[in-house]
Protein backbone atom coordinates (compact mmCIF):
# COMPACT_ATOMS: atom_id res chain seq x y z
CA UNK A 1 0.00 0.00 0.00
CA UNK A 2 1.31 3.60 -0.91
CA UNK A 3 0.82 5.19 2.71
CA UNK A 4 1.16 8.74 1.41
CA UNK A 5 -1.70 8.08 -1.26
CA UNK A 6 -3.87 6.34 1.40
CA UNK A 7 -3.18 9.28 4.21
CA UNK A 8 -3.97 11.78 1.11
CA UNK A 9 -7.07 10.15 0.36
CA UNK A 10 -8.17 10.22 4.08
CA UNK A 11 -7.36 13.43 4.48
CA UNK A 12 -9.17 14.69 1.46
CA UNK A 13 -12.40 12.90 2.62
CA UNK A 14 -12.25 14.25 5.86
CA UNK A 15 -12.18 17.48 4.93
CA UNK A 16 -14.82 17.40 2.49
CA UNK A 17 -16.98 14.98 5.06
CA UNK A 18 -16.76 17.63 7.68
CA UNK A 19 -16.36 20.85 5.65
CA UNK A 20 -19.65 19.77 3.79
CA UNK A 21 -21.31 18.52 7.12
CA UNK A 22 -20.33 22.29 8.48
CA UNK A 23 -21.96 23.80 5.62
CA UNK A 24 -24.87 22.33 6.30
CA UNK A 25 -24.93 23.03 10.00
CA UNK A 26 -24.53 26.58 9.38
CA UNK A 27 -27.42 26.67 7.14
CA UNK A 28 -29.39 24.89 9.69
CA UNK A 29 -28.62 25.86 13.11
CA UNK A 30 -26.81 29.13 12.31
CA UNK A 31 -29.67 30.44 9.54
CA UNK A 32 -26.76 30.92 7.49
CA UNK A 33 -28.32 31.08 3.57
CA UNK A 34 -29.31 28.17 1.78
CA UNK A 35 -26.60 28.55 -0.18
CA UNK A 36 -24.63 27.26 2.44
CA UNK A 37 -26.97 23.95 2.71
CA UNK A 38 -26.51 23.43 -1.22
CA UNK A 39 -22.79 23.77 -1.27
CA UNK A 40 -22.27 21.12 1.96
CA UNK A 41 -24.14 18.78 0.16
CA UNK A 42 -22.39 18.90 -3.31
CA UNK A 43 -18.85 18.79 -0.85
CA UNK A 44 -20.65 16.12 0.96
CA UNK A 45 -20.97 14.22 -2.55
CA UNK A 46 -17.40 14.41 -3.37
CA UNK A 47 -16.78 13.01 0.49
CA UNK A 48 -17.96 9.65 -0.98
CA UNK A 49 -16.73 9.98 -4.56
CA UNK A 50 -12.72 10.20 -2.75
CA UNK A 51 -13.08 7.51 -0.45
CA UNK A 52 -13.60 5.37 -3.83
CA UNK A 53 -10.29 6.57 -4.34
CA UNK A 54 -8.81 4.06 -1.78
CA UNK A 55 -7.87 0.55 -2.67
CA UNK A 56 -8.54 -1.20 0.28
CA UNK A 57 -12.24 -2.82 1.01
CA UNK A 58 -14.97 -0.96 1.89
CA UNK A 59 -15.11 -1.77 5.78
CA UNK A 60 -11.16 -1.28 6.12
CA UNK A 61 -11.49 2.15 4.48
CA UNK A 62 -13.90 3.65 6.40
CA UNK A 63 -13.22 2.00 9.57
CA UNK A 64 -9.91 3.47 9.14
CA UNK A 65 -11.31 6.68 8.39
CA UNK A 66 -13.23 6.82 11.75
CA UNK A 67 -9.88 6.78 13.39
CA UNK A 68 -8.81 10.00 11.10
CA UNK A 69 -12.06 11.50 11.15
CA UNK A 70 -11.72 12.33 14.63
CA UNK A 71 -8.61 13.64 14.69
CA UNK A 72 -9.59 15.99 12.13
CA UNK A 73 -12.99 16.69 13.83
CA UNK A 74 -11.47 17.89 16.68
CA UNK A 75 -8.64 19.82 14.85
CA UNK A 76 -11.69 21.29 12.88
CA UNK A 77 -13.50 22.62 16.32
CA UNK A 78 -10.76 23.82 17.71
CA UNK A 79 -9.08 25.92 14.63
CA UNK A 80 -12.88 26.68 13.29
CA UNK A 81 -14.98 27.22 16.57
CA UNK A 82 -11.87 27.62 19.27
CA UNK A 83 -13.37 24.49 20.89
CA UNK A 84 -9.68 23.07 22.32
CA UNK A 85 -9.66 19.74 22.67
CA UNK A 86 -9.00 18.40 26.29
CA UNK A 87 -6.66 15.79 27.44
CA UNK A 88 -9.54 12.92 27.39
CA UNK A 89 -10.51 14.39 23.40
CA UNK A 90 -6.21 13.96 22.39
CA UNK A 91 -5.99 10.50 24.41
CA UNK A 92 -9.28 9.37 22.92
CA UNK A 93 -8.52 10.62 19.49
CA UNK A 94 -4.52 9.20 20.11
CA UNK A 95 -6.67 5.36 20.63
CA UNK A 96 -8.75 5.56 17.41
CA UNK A 97 -5.37 6.54 15.27
CA UNK A 98 -3.69 3.24 16.91
CA UNK A 99 -6.92 1.54 15.85
CA UNK A 100 -7.12 2.82 12.42
CA UNK A 101 -3.30 2.08 11.82
CA UNK A 102 -3.59 -1.10 12.64
CA UNK A 103 -6.95 -1.95 10.75
CA UNK A 104 -5.16 -0.45 8.19
CA UNK A 105 -1.87 -1.32 8.27
CA UNK A 106 -1.59 -4.98 9.25
CA UNK A 107 -0.54 -7.28 6.93
CA UNK A 108 -3.29 -9.95 6.28
CA UNK A 109 -2.63 -13.93 5.27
Amino acid sequence: MDTVKIIRHLFLAGLCEIGGGYMVWQWLKEDKPLRYGALGAIILVLHGIIATWQTASFARVYATYGGIFIIMSLAWGWKVDGHRPDKYDVIGALIALLGACIIIYMPRE
